[in-house]
């Protein structure tokens, strides 16, 4: 039996593996055939960490809490709707946040006997889980191109809510607040888009030059990892971002008078986006959400302000 973990973090510990078992078996009820058998190996390895969770703490607990459920209920759902692109990012998001929660015990109760009981945890995720999963995503999917639309959405989102009610704050007419905010996100996305080819290209040139070196300190070609186009890297952070910027500017282009209403809609939806990102980078979602409503309330708050302080000194929009 363990010496210092406490009695919520062992029920954390086993909820946690009841949990991915749990979904990998719904997963499998509507995945694909060709994910059948990646599935039942992911099942056979939570199963077998499920067990040793049990047995290592002496609870036998084989029930989710409420929010676990509800939780499974809602990835199951996007699963669904999603179909093979969700169960991949979802296989590989619940990956990362599994290893880099075992990692942090490891290191916090390494002298402990739940120290050397993570250790076994991490060597089968690495061997088996870790496994499989990249084997499967790396066939079928680009997880790094589906974060780039994600976090290209989050900063137009956050740039623009920010320069309408900088605009709402200084010119006060919902036509020149539609104008401005249009040409601004426009500018935005084609900068961002710009950046992205820059350093996409950047970075292959990069990759190439080491290749090349390899190849004639060693008289062989490396294969290497497949790149991907510059332009397209660029077409996806620069669609994101026009995407993200585009829902603040909607309450103004429908009648909105103040910038209310696409604070609202904005907070809103940096919320979801939140739990998006936190899920894909293994992140506590919690913290990703305050981050983000932080910033986004800081983004707005200075925007306003220099607004106020435009129109008062110059007079803009009187």
């Amino acid at each position: 039996m363990p010496s210092a973990p406490s009695s919520p973090l062992a029920t954390q510990l086993i909820l946690d593996e009841l949990f991915d078992l749990s979904l990998y078996r719904q997963m499998r009820t509507f995945a694909r055939s060709e994910l059948h058998a990646t599935l039942d190996e992911l099942i056979t390895v939570e199963g077998r960490h499920l067990a040793f969770w049990q047995t290592f703490f002496g609870l036998p607990l084989a029930t989710l809490d409420p929010g676990r459920r509800m939780k499974l209920g809602i990835i199951s759902v996007a699963c669904r709707l999603t179909g093979e692109l969700g169960i991949h990012l979802t296989l590989e998001a619940i990956e990362v946040y599994g290893v880099r929660k075992y990692l942090a015990l490891w290191d916090q109760y390494r002298h402990d006997p739940l120290g050397n009981a993570v250790r076994e945890i991490l060597e089968d995720e690495f061997r088996h889980e870790d496994e499989a999963v990249t084997r499967l995503t790396a066939r079928k999917i680009n997880p790094d191109r589906v974060r780039n639309i994600f976090l290209g959405f989050n900063d137009g989102l956050v740039e623009i809510l920010g320069a309408v009610s900088g605009f709402f704050a200084a010119f006060g007419h919902s036509l020149t607040v539609l104008l401005a905010g249009v040409t601004t996100a426009a500018a935005g996305s084609l900068s961002m888009a710009a950046g992205a080819y820059v350093a996409a290209s950047s970075e292959q040139e990069v990759r190439r030059t080491q290749r090349e070196k390899a190849q004639f300190l060693n008289g062989q070609a490396d294969a290497g990892e497949p790149e991907g186009s510059a332009l397209g890297a660029a077409a996806i952070v620069g669609f994101g971002y026009f995407a993200g910027a585009v829902l603040p500017i909607l309450p103004v282009l429908l009648g909105a008078t103040t910038a209310l209403a696409s604070i609202v809609a904005g907070g809103l939806t940096i919320l979801l986006v939140s739990m998006v990102l936190a899920f894909l980078s293994g992140m506590d979602v919690r913290r990703r959400m305050v981050v983000n409503l932080v910033i986004i309330a800081a983004a707005v708050g200075v925007s306003y302000a220099i607004g106020v302080a435009v129109r008062a000194v110059w007079g803009v929009g009187l």
